[in-house]
């Protein structure tokens, strides 16, 4: 993250996102796979990475072997096997919808995970009770704890979509966009920006 300055003097907090270039490495139609898709690569890895199959995939979409592929159910398109998809298909001041996994930690209790109070003071007997998440049911009836009570447990490493970021800048020299407030997961996490 970053932050820029608007014409007007604000301090805009930003993000900026690498934005391929990605290889279209296959097209899926109705009449071949029964539904219309794209398969897209982004990122570059060795032949060593890569079996056999691949290889042969790479092969006929013309391109090196890729880090990571990635399919989009799409209508109709326009693109063709080896198109490059670079930063040029966003504009300035669009909005755009950024899918990511959010950074993952771990095992947390009530207090972090969920933003409980904990018991309170700590005195009048208070131990070490202090950031417990307290009653959670009743007795004799129902005689079991409801599903989605809020309690400890694993937290984040979940699939996140930040909604309507508007894009500030784009860098062509650098294949970046910059795109206005926060993102999920941690530097280097893989994203998927749609218009």
């Amino acid at each position: 993250m970053t932050s820029i300055f608007s014409e007007d003097g604000k301090n805009i907090p930003c993000t900026v996102i690498e934005v391929g270039p990605c290889v279209v490495t296959q097209i899926k139609t109705v009449e071949t796979d029964g539904y219309n898709a794209v398969q897209i690569g982004y990122g570059e890895t060795k032949e060593k990475h890569s079996n056999k199959a691949l290889m042969g995939h790479y092969k006929i979409a013309k391109t090196t072997p890729k880090r990571t592929l990635m399919e989009f159910r799409v209508d109709s398109t326009e693109l063709n096997l080896g198109d490059e998809i670079t930063v040029d298909i966003f504009e300035e001041g669009e909005f755009v919808d950024v899918t990511a996994n959010s950074k993952g930690k771990g095992f947390q209790g009530v207090v972090k995970r969920h933003g409980f109070a904990g018991v309170g003071q700590a005195t009048h007997g208070q131990h070490n009770r202090l950031r417990a998440p307290g009653s959670i049911g009743a007795s004799s009836y129902p005689s079991k704890v409801f599903k989605g009570m809020r309690m400890a447990g694993h937290m984040g490493n979940k699939r996140v979509k930040s909604i309507n970021n508007k894009v500030v800048k784009i860098m062509p020299e650098d294949n970046a966009i910059v795109v206005k407030g926060s993102v999920a997961g941690h530097n280097g996490t893989l994203v998927i920006i749609e218009k």
